[in-house]
């Protein structure tokens, strides 16, 4: 997730680039060589997703895993450990053992929670290896099909003259997030609803309950094409390419809105370095599998710009600095 007044120079969507064809070269045979049996002995690996089923981590681990399988080799396991903002995937994962076996896929609220969470049960900065970060995702600005706004300039007119609630996947969430970055950037004042996940969110925008929601596009796009959700802009500097029609922020009048989410992979800090290499690597090959870019392109979402792990720890620092900062200013917490 990348905020406003944030340079995203070599970050944004439009700037996203695949793996070169030397990179992919290099890959395939240190895989062939390498990781057959290789990690933890050969036995399954957990993939922990820090948010429940049907969710964009989700969505992306249950892409990505059989595509490491066979990179690998061997068996990856899918498994959903939701709760505390992340906190209890995370946590599990930073205990579990450094020889690869149990890996964690988490979203961006992974560079938000150390500013929001001043006891967190685990160091973000040390008790975890960076692997790769997969892809970047932006939010859309969604109501229910007969909210009376037809357009963000609509919702901004309606706030200034009554109450305006939008809801979001929790405290402290890029929902959440974006939200407030909104109010920011177009002197409103919405009412935050936090829900325990954005499923929960997500039926009660479409339900009537709550009119507004910064959903993440890739799980709210069925519900879209459905006509159960009206999109009314998207927070990437660039259109959707699932949703071509949908304005930016920008577009919309909300200038130099930018707020994307993202799914990083990581492992437990101290796995070894050939253990690490071999993991990076399969997780490049994946992402370079033309059913996997097509189905993050599907979903509205870029391959992220450099699957290494140096970049994807960079990028997760970076990340977790800038929002520290909007977090601080916003006076944002998780009460």
């Amino acid at each position: 997730m990348t905020a406003l007044n944030v340079p995203t120079q070599g970050w944004t969507p439009s700037r996203r680039r695949l793996i070169t064809a030397a990179g992919a070269s290099l890959a395939v045979p240190w895989i062939g060589a390498r990781a057959q049996g290789r990690i933890a002995g050969g036995k399954p690996i957990t993939l922990i997703v820090s948010y429940p089923p049907g969710g964009g981590a989700d969505l992306m681990a249950r892409t990505i895993a059989p595509r490491l399988e066979a990179a690998l080799g061997q068996t990856v396991v899918v498994e959903n450990k939701a709760g505390a903002s992340g906190q209890l995937a995370a946590g599990l994962v930073a205990r579990g053992a450094a020889d690869g076996s149990v890996l964690l896929l988490d979203a961006s609220s992974f560079a938000v929670n150390p500013s929001l969470f001043p006891k967190l049960p685990y160091d973000s900065a040390t008790a975890f290896t960076p692997l790769a970060v997969l892809a970047t995702f932006p939010n859309v600005l969604v109501c229910t099909p007969s909210f009376e706004a037809k357009s963000v300039k609509d919702v901004i007119r309606l706030a200034k003259t009554k109450p305006l609630d939008y809801a979001s996947s929790g405290n402290g969430s890029a929902q959440h997030l974006a939200g407030a970055l909104f109010e920011q950037r177009a002197g409103v004042s919405l009412t935050h609803v936090a829900y325990r996940g954005g499923g929960p969110a997500m039926n009660d925008v479409m339900g009537g309950q709550v009119p507004l929601f910064f959903a993440n596009v890739a799980s709210s796009l069925a519900n879209i094409q459905a006509g159960r959700l009206r999109p009314l802009a998207v927070t990437s500097l660039l259109r959707a390419r699932s949703l071509p029609d949908v304005p930016t922020m920008a577009e919309a009048g909300v200038s130099g809105y930018e707020v994307l989410e993202w799914n990083p992979i990581l492992a437990p800090a101290g796995l070894a370095a050939d253990v690490k290499a071999t993991l990076v690597a399969a997780i490049r090959k994946a992402l370079e599998d033309p059913e996997v870019l097509g189905r993050i392109r599907q979903l509205g979402g870029d391959v992220f710009a450099d699957a290494s792990q140096q970049s994807a720890g960079k990028f997760i620092a970076a990340q977790q600095v800038q929002w520290a900062k909007v977090i601080k200013e916003r006076k944002i917490t998780t009460g």
